[in-house]
């Protein structure tokens, strides 16, 4: 088999060893692109020509320039405290109820193409986790951080599985317009957006429920971490 066939794919490795080395994501993203260029014999200067003209046509270029520096100075005069605050004075709030109301909410507005209404930079990082860890201190004091590393990877699980399975029930969305182009394309005409999005429902739903369920079970967890940590760290100071 001719070798130039998997010059291409030279970019998945360097993806798969920089995460696994915990380099930094960009940085990795960057790398394997230069090189999967470059091995396809892109010459240097179109190579970075077409890494601008992808960064300046990107949607998120707003949210790079716009959206991150305001959520920056949102949380240096005090986001993430006030979330926290307002939490806690809600005596039946907990960490997995929050997670589970923001789910079913974000899940929802995707599925009406509302995408840009949450997201990891602009709604998790300053807004849900907070709102989650505020609960889990009201109810039990100070946290171990691997319990809190355990409630910000589920909030941004929450985030990311109610978009991806709500996303694919809005008809226009861009992926359920390719799937019908690429099955058009195959001889495959008898398949509409509507379609795709009718069937992405009973996913979607399943979804929902399970990951419900998961964090359902996040409180018991929160409960049983604290106590083994509390045992420890008494047992530790004694």
């Amino acid at each position: 088999m001719d070798s130039n066939l998997w010059l291409p794919l030279i970019g998945i490795p360097i993806i798969v060893a920089g995460f696994a080395l915990r380099f930094n994501p960009l940085l990795v993203v960057i790398a394997a692109g230069m090189a999967t260029g470059l091995a396809v014999g892109m010459d240097l200067g179109l190579l970075l020509e077409t890494f601008g003209e992808k960064f300046m046509n990107s949607r998120q270029l707003a949210s790079i320039l716009l959206i991150l520096p305001v959520i920056a100075i949102l949380e240096r005069y005090g986001l993430k405290e006030r979330a926290q605050s307002w939490v806690s004075g809600i005596r039946s709030a907990t960490a997995g109820r929050i997670l589970m109301l923001y789910f079913v909410l974000r899940q929802f507005t995707c599925s009406l193409g509302l995408i840009s209404l949450g997201g990891q930079a602009q709604t998790v990082r300053p807004l849900l986790f907070p709102m989650a860890e505020g609960a889990a201190l009201s109810k039990y004091g100070e946290l171990p951080e691997n319990l809190r590393q355990k409630i910000a990877a589920h909030a941004a699980a929450c985030d990311n599985v109610a978009l991806f399975f709500g996303e694919d029930i809005f008809i226009a969305f861009g992926a359920v317009l390719l799937m019908t182009g690429f099955l058009k394309e195959n001889g495959i005409t008898d398949v509409e957006p509507l379609m795709i999005g009718l069937w992405a429902i009973p996913t979607a739903v399943c979804a929902l429920v399970i990951h419900l369920v998961r964090l359902s079970w996040l409180d018991a967890q929160i409960a049983r971490d604290v106590q083994t940590w509390q045992r420890q760290h008494t047992g530790v100071r004694a």
